[in-house]
């Protein structure tokens, strides 16, 4: 901008020549520029007015069209209503291996409340909360009185508390058609179905959503048009689930344990035909999450698939397998048993005194932590590693459950002599029962990795042959030996042939280091031995029994009486023995300790009277 001088030397000399006083001309020359300094500012001004007044009308004119559209639109909760006919349509049923029901949907009503339109607010409040008594009157009489328009309250309710609601006679009471989840069978297969919520959902509908479990696996395909309404299809049979439920509920409490976990899978296909994990759930009513304590004291926590456990001596059967495999032993070579043995600072010892030497097969046996080390020394670290890397130890299982992912399982970082000798027999490496349930199964099946699946009749390519058929057939025949002869002979039912291994370990503190009163006992069997079909798998969450020599918390007295029971339940159903009448499944049965002068207890299942 040119700005003019206050005293221009052509007009000053004029003005001299004049005989005018030059500072007329200062003054004049200063006064129009502040007229014009003035102008600019009245103009800056009057537009900054002008945008403003044009921004309030736009925003009131905004306002204006969404409370006309809000007041002639229908009350709904700020999320998307959607359609009820397509939620209706798009989640299909779940069923067993059978075709029997496991989830399905029902129709139902939701009931909310326009308070504006009640002609007695305190009478609706009242009336509603003699039919609901989880509802607060008090806090129905304030949100009815208050300024609410809408509010939900009871997103699913019965015919009969339908019935009841009308008869209060509140016009500002309405109801809306929606469609739930129902779990016919309760908490059977609770861990293993998950549970369903509301997503989307307005007066008129609700979206059904998986949140848990295979429900939430396979919530999309539950609600694909395409599949026109076809059901999942689980691998699990109600029946045997049931049976294997009720058992390990017996033995739990029989046991004094904390929990329980029961696996029954199908060798040749990798079906899971059962899997348990106790304490459960009703999935037509799950529980909250907790939000303090370990994980594991919530029934929301599956231990067959989020468990990471040492599962002790149910490992040695491994590198004995590997080592025959590998050609370094033979079931009747003779191992250095002598104890203790010293690996750095560390002392592995026994539980027993076994001698100097012990045949391969009297090792697993016996269960010689000594000379299982002395085995896995023969087979060295690195062969060691990638054996129980292609077991699939080192990775979480392709379970089809949203939980699968949380059951990795803990590996060390390091893996030194110790390491080596201390997993070996089962300590140093935390796994899930799933986990373990596969790599028994995988020697079951001839050393093909058998991979665990929940999905009936699944079309999946053959697995990786990790043993040699003779490795594997001699591994099935140690264990088959153990409960003959060995630490698992309270698992010998007859016409069954099991075959299987005890593990005992003791929990692991969170702070470090162990329990000394608190375990893990497990049994992991295949059975029948001569043509392995099932593997069959139970573990105790800190079992403890009275036995004629004291308290006792070993697998061989815990664990496995009670997968014996279990056994003795699904032979019969599973066709594999024709038995008599007194040892077929009784319905209502329970554990009773039964001892014999100078023998330990026995857990026989008697049925209730």
């Amino acid at each position: 901008m040119i700005r003019t001088p206050l005293r221009p030397l052509a007009r000053i000399l004029r003005a001299r020549e004049r005989g005018e006083n030059p500072d007329d001309i200062e003054a004049e020359n200063r006064r129009a520029r502040h007229e014009k300094i003035q102008d600019r500012a009245r103009r800056r001004a009057e537009g900054r007015l002008v945008l403003l007044a044009a921004c309030f009308i736009f925003a009131y004119g905004l306002v204006a069209v969404r409370m006309g559209t809000l007041a002639h639109s229908s009350p709904s909760e700020p999320r998307a209503a959607v359609l009820s006919a397509q939620i209706m349509s798009q989640r299909a049923d779940i069923t067993d291996r059978r075709g029997r029901v496991l989830a399905t949907n029902l129709l139902t009503h939701s009931i909310y409340a326009h308070p504006h339109q009640m002609v007695d607010p305190i009478g609706a409040a009242r009336g509603l909360a003699r039919i609901f008594p989880d509802l607060s009157e008090e806090k129905l009489i304030a949100d009815f009185t208050g300024s609410r328009k809408f509010m939900w309250i009871k997103r699913k309710i019965s015919p009969e508390q339908m019935q009841a609601v009308h008869d209060i006679g509140e016009p500002g009471l309405l109801f809306g058609p929606r469609e739930m989840r129902v779990y016919p069978n309760g908490p059977i297969a609770s861990h293993i179905l998950g549970g369903s919520g509301f997503g989307n959902e307005g007066v008129n509908s609700a979206e059904v959503i998986g949140i848990a479990g295979v429900e939430k696996a396979f919530d999309a395909w539950l609600r694909d048009p395409a599949n026109d309404g076809a059901p999942l299809q689980l691998s699990i049979d109600l029946t045997l689930q049931q049976a294997m439920e009720e058992v390990l509920a017996s033995g739990m409490d029989v046991m004094n344990a904390k929990g329980a976990t029961g696996i029954l899978l199908e060798i040749a296909s990798g079906e899971i035909m059962a899997m348990a994990s106790l304490p459960d759930f009703d999935p037509n009513d799950r529980p909250r999450p907790l939000l303090t304590g370990e994980p594991s004291d919530s029934p929301l926590f599956n231990r067959a698939v989020q468990g990471q456990y040492e599962l002790g001596s149910t490992f040695k059967i491994f590198p004995v397998a590997q080592a025959i495999d590998l050609g370094l032993i033979n079931p009747s070579t003779q191992i250095n048993a002598q104890a203790p043995m010293r690996i750095g600072k560390f002392l592995i010892n026994d539980f027993h005194n076994y001698g100097r030497t012990l045949s391969t097969t009297d090792v697993i046996v016996k269960s010689s932590n000594v000379a299982t080390v002395r085995i896995a020394q023969m087979i060295g670290v690195d062969r060691q590693k990638d054996f129980l890397e292609k077991l699939g130890l080192f990775v979480p299982t392709q379970i089809e459950m949203v939980e699968a992912p949380t059951g990795q399982p803990l590996v060390p970082s390091r893996w030194p002599a110790v390491t080596s000798a201390t997993v070996s027999f089962g300590h140093g490496l935390a796994a899930s029962p799933l986990h373990l349930a596969a790599a028994y199964a995988t020697i079951g099946n001839g050393g093909k990795r058998v991979t665990p699946t929940l999905i009936h009749n699944r079309q999946r390519p053959e697995g990786e042959q990790i043993l040699s058929p003779r490795a594997a057939a001699m591994a099935v025949d140690m264990l088959r030996q153990v409960v003959t002869r060995g630490t698992a002979r309270k698992a010998e039912v007859e016409g069954y042939e099991i075959a299987g291994k005890t593990g005992t370990a003791d929990k692991p503190r969170a702070a470090g280091g162990y329990y000394k009163n608190k375990v893990i006992a497990t049994f992991a069997s295949v059975f029948p031995a001569s043509d392995p079909k099932y593997v069959l798998i139970v573990a105790l969450d800190e079992p403890s029994i009275e036995t004629a020599a004291g308290e006792s918390r070993t697998a061989g007295y815990t664990a496995v009486p009670v997968a014996a029971e279990v056994v003795r339940r699904i032979g019969p159903l599973l066709g594999l023995h024709a038995i008599g009448d007194e040892n077929l499944p009784m319905i209502n049965a329970r554990f009773e300790p039964r001892v014999e002068p100078g023998e330990d207890p026995e857990l026989k299942l008697v049925a209730n009277q």
